[in-house]
């Protein structure tokens, strides 16, 4: 593992943001110069969080600052955000899942804790019907879970209508206008100085382009995929969803319990926005914490 791993000494003034404490490497992964921040003992329980868009692992700051007794936590940049390098291949969600998990292989990592927020947090649920065997439990944060259908959607396509834009002109958008912050504004209260550690990282072409095609993959090929066939695979890892009720991207009808096509689904609405990582750190903490209790 150590010809896979390379010890980062001093990020570049670009670099990423600083967080006490934390571990930086770089790990190469199907095709991915991943970019993996850490902490916690090395050989505590895993954690692995994966953010969403427009952000990167930043997000899971506080958690990373002061682990939770007994908990390692591992922070990747998914595929093209952050400071990881692009993949080889379209952004496809599946395909983002078999990178994160060929990842868990180069991180020796056989059996995790695993954390999602926004398309981070579909990965998470497509990672859970691909390897049950390797998730003891999931905590899915404010994203839809993969068994919603159309009928249920269709009231609130209204809330997508950032998507256009960034699948079709996203790399101008987010390198050269305000378009990130207003999507912040709009979503939650994040205060602009939050905000701006994650909106200068896409002014970067590399994360530009991964997140332009993010959406254009899902709005091209998966919503029609979708539409063709339903997910029918059965999840049978605990999976407990914590989502903030005052969220104007995804409705909560969209990662309902009743329609959960699993074993065991909670459901818990809190008082927070899209953005919960950042607005309510102490929610996911406890969440985070039960979650390790149960599944011990």
């Amino acid at each position: 593992m150590a010809d896979q791993r390379s010890r980062e000494q001093q990020p570049s003034t670009d670099g990423p943001p600083s967080i006490p404490g934390v571990r930086r490497s770089f790990v190469e992964a199907r095709g991915v110069r991943f970019h993996v921040t850490e902490a916690g003992p090395p050989d505590a329980r895993p954690v692995v969080a994966l953010h969403g868009w427009p952000q990167h692992h930043w997000v899971y700051r506080d958690l990373l600052a002061d682990p939770p007794d007994g908990l390692r936590i591992i922070a990747p940049d998914l595929p093209g955000y952050g400071w990881s390098g692009p993949p080889p291949h379209r952004w496809a969600k599946e395909d983002v899942a078999s990178d994160v998990l060929a990842l868990l292989d180069a991180l020796g990592l056989d059996r995790v804790l695993l954390v999602g927020h926004d398309w981070g947090g579909f990965v998470g649920h497509l990672m859970v019907l691909r390897a049950p065997e390797r998730i003891d439990g999931y905590l899915a944060l404010n994203m839809a879970h993969p068994w919603v259908d159309l009928k249920t959607v269709a009231p609130h396509a209204w809330r997508f209508w950032y998507q256009v834009p960034v699948s079709t002109i996203g790399v101008l958008l987010q390198r050269r206008s305000d378009f990130l912050h207003r999507v912040f504004s709009s979503a939650s209260a994040l205060d602009r100085e939050t905000a701006r550690v994650y909106v200068d990282r896409f002014r970067d072409p590399v994360a530009a382009r991964a997140a332009t095609d993010t959406y254009r993959t899902f709005l091209l090929r998966e919503v029609p995929a979708g539409a063709r066939s339903r997910e029918s695979r059965r999840a049978t890892v605990p999976i407990r969803a914590l989502f903030g009720l005052g969220d104007s991207a995804v409705h909560p009808s969209l990662a309902a319990a009743e329609t959960a096509n699993a074993d065991d689904y909670t459901f818990e609405g809190v008082d927070a926005g899209h953005f919960i990582l950042d607005e309510r750190p102490d929610l996911v903490r406890a969440k985070l914490i039960a979650l390790a209790a149960e599944t011990a």
